[in-house]
């Protein structure tokens, strides 16, 4: 008697079985995963539930396939806009509803993958709308001969140029640069660490972060966070530097205006140049700045010149 109920409790438990039970799940005429009907059964119940969480992995591992970042506008080099790109995403609901179709019908099933469209935050459009007129503009020098440090400031600089911020926005230069690693081509370069010269990964990148404090200060933006250096630097005048740390201090400010503003930041012969751009409609109030040496370096005074020589402009 005993071993008869047993029996039949273990054939209540047995999984349901689903003859020819895939689905294939296709992107573009490629399969991105198979499916099968029966590995999505709730174990242990008898019934055709399906179990949320194996459920909930799947949508999450589609989504990752299928993710595609937008791509904003540009403006290139020469000036000509690059048109933004569409990005993609699962569309969750229409999955999971064509799942469900599935799983609770017989046999195999095909489907294509269903995706969202995701705009770029910055079209062409928008953009040939806010270079229209140049509300800040600043310019710091370096010593283009110290390899390493040259090419930390010509990434940083790239990574903020073309960058947009709207109306309220808070701009964080940790967040937008991220982090300085050697994964990300950052090289060994002299910083300051607590007053004294060092090397550390990245080093140099503090002349963008204070090019860029002296570019939007002049355009008249609010300043929500900067700090200086706990010694003077020779690439801007004294108390006008923004000194960055990715476990440390941010250079962050905020766009009150009433229209987006477009950075363009650049390197060229020794030349860090950052200059904000937005729509000729924009009410603004710039600001007075105190300028670094508007002279090419080789006419730059003797004692930074000797700091050029002594790689020492950081």
């Amino acid at each position: 008697m005993v071993m008869t109920w047993f029996a039949g409790l273990l054939l209540l438990f047995q999984p349901v079985a689903y003859p020819d039970s895939l689905l294939l799940v296709d992107r573009q005429g490629q399969t991105i995963a198979t499916v099968n009907r029966a590995d999505y059964a709730l174990p242990l119940t008898g019934m055709s539930v399906v179990d949320v969480n194996k459920f909930q992995k799947l949508i999450d591992d589609l989504d990752r396939q299928v993710y595609r970042s937008p791509i904003n506008a540009m403006v290139d080099d020469q000036g000509k806009i690059i048109p933004g790109q569409i990005g993609y995403k699962l569309h969750r609901q229409a999955f999971t509803e064509q799942f469900y179709t599935y799983f609770f019908s017989n046999g195999s099933s095909m489907i294509e993958v269903p995706q969202l469209e995701i705009s770029p935050k910055v079209d062409s459009e928008l953009l040939a709308h806010i270079r229209e007129k140049q509300i800040g503009q600043y310019v710091t020098y370096f010593n283009a001969s110290n390899k390493n440090r040259s090419h930390n400031i010509a990434l940083a600089s790239k990574a903020i140029n073309n960058h947009v911020v709207f109306p309220d926005e808070t701009f964080s230069f940790n967040q937008v640069v991220g982090k300085r690693t050697e994964e990300k081509g950052y090289l060994r370069a002299p910083v300051i660490v607590r007053g004294e010269l060092s090397e550390g990964i990245g080093g140099g990148i503090c002349q963008v972060s204070s090019t860029l404090f002296n570019a939007v200060d002049r355009a008249g933006l609010k300043i929500v966070q900067r700090y200086s250096h706990s010694r003077d630097v020779p690439y801007v005048p004294p108390g006008r530097d923004a000194t960055v740390s990715w476990y440390g201090p941010d250079f962050r400010f905020q766009n009150k205006s009433n229209q987006p503003i477009l950075i363009r930041a650049k390197t060229e012969g020794g030349r860090m140049i950052i200059r904000i751009y937005s729509s000729h409609v924009i009410e603004y109030k710039p600001r007075e700045v105190p300028s670094t040496l508007e002279r090419l370096p080789e006419e730059i005074s003797t004692e930074l010149m000797l700091l050029y020589k002594l790689h020492l402009i950081f």
